[in-house]
């Protein structure tokens, strides 16, 4: 079970909070023939925010999304939609009476209808023939209603990723599931449409759930980001908490740059070769501590060598090779102030760190 949260969807117990969840999952299990899919998955998203699911390929982050659509039944387990019970021992929602929409990574538009047609076939047969004022807004929120007459073969990828996210929208779902929907895109196009897209989400205030496995994406969307491995959920919290106290190491590297330096802990210092180092939490004796590359400030010294630099344009990285035997990656703002071969000293720009024990 997850720990309880500040936002108010699982209570000061643990147990979730069903009437002020959007999406709440508890405590699923998925088995497919003798393999476990999903292993005792909790997770929970509040009433109009949006729920990244961040994990490695084959993780479970799929099965997750389709167990809330109604699209794979849990063999354990329960899942509530705004209150209701729609997955567990008792019941079985029909997919098609969850008030869900879905848009898949492929984005699944039917070539023999034209983008208008496309994105009201999910409409009742009245609505589809009289366009309503909703409808012709979501065209106009999504930036589309141009494309309305066209079909979907003249289209590109961006515009596309648009007529199938009016499409899901336009019934009104109150609960939105994307899975991994900008990665068909180039990584410019990408940046653009995810902004257009969390931007028009927040407006309609739609309870979205959001599966990738891009750190970036799940960082920048997510006001909430669940992390999975193995089937199982590692870690939820807000972005800015999971890159700053991560569960265990594989969390701090999976969600970015990773260092760690080795250090004797004494409740909340640790001491280790490059001075001493603030913990977020107590800890005694040896332990690794966890130094994000841009919390590592470099000058001119004898404590470290350069042996790698590379220039992204807004920053600059450097590969370095203490004196002690750790190897480190800095990450400074900027043009490269140092080159390979420098000897540098290293310091802890940090506010406080996590640690991990040395056999963990």
């Amino acid at each position: 079970m997850l720990d309880a949260k500040r936002d108010g969807v699982l209570s000061t117990t643990g147990v979730l909070d069903v009437e002020s969840s959007g999406v709440g999952v508890m405590n699923a299990v998925v088995d497919i023939g003798k393999a476990r899919i999903l292993d005792d998955v909790s997770v929970s998203a509040p009433k109009g925010s949006c729920l990244v699911i961040l994990g490695p390929s084959g993780c479970g982050k799929t099965t997750l999304l389709r167990a809330i659509a109604g699209l794979q039944l849990l063999s354990d387990g329960k899942i509530y939609l705004y209150g209701q019970e729609v997955s567990g021992s008792q019941v079985e929602i029909p997919p098609e009476q969850r008030d869900v929409g879905m848009v898949f990574q492929d984005w699944a538009l039917f070539p023999h209808l034209t983008v208008i047609e496309n994105i009201v076939f999910g409409l009742p047969r009245e609505e589809r023939k009289n366009l309503t004022n909703d409808v012709i807004e979501l065209l106009d929120m999504a930036g589309i209603a141009e494309l309305a007459d066209r079909a979907p073969s003249s289209l590109s990828g961006g515009q596309k990723q648009r007529v199938a996210l009016a499409r899901a929208l336009a019934p009104k779902p109150k609960v939105l599931l994307l899975d991994e929907p900008f990665s068909s895109l180039d990584t410019g196009l990408r940046l653009e449409v995810r902004s257009e897209v969390a931007a028009l989400l927040r407006s309609l205030d739609v309870t979205s759930i959001f599966v990738t496995h891009d750190q970036d994406e799940a960082f920048s969307l997510g006001d909430h980001v669940a992390v999975m491995n193995q089937g199982k959920v590692v870690q939820q919290d807000t972005p800015s908490e999971i890159y700053r106290l991560p569960k265990n190491r594989w969390v701090a590297g999976f969600v970015g740059k990773a260092n760690t330096v080795s250090g004797i802990a004494s409740g909340k210092v640790a001491e280790t070769a490059f001075g001493s180092i603030d913990l977020c939490h107590d800890a005694h004796g040896e332990v690794d501590v966890l130094v994000r590359p841009e919390e590592i400030a470099l000058s001119a010294g004898s404590m470290a060598t350069v042996i790698d630099v590379d220039f992204y344009g807004h920053d600059s990285l450097y590969v370095l090779q203490s004196n002690n035997g750790e190897a480190l990656v800095c990450r400074s703002p900027g043009i490269p102030d140092h080159r390979i071969g420098d000897q540098v000293d290293i310091q802890h720009s940090g506010v406080t760190s996590v640690s991990f024990p040395k056999d963990s």
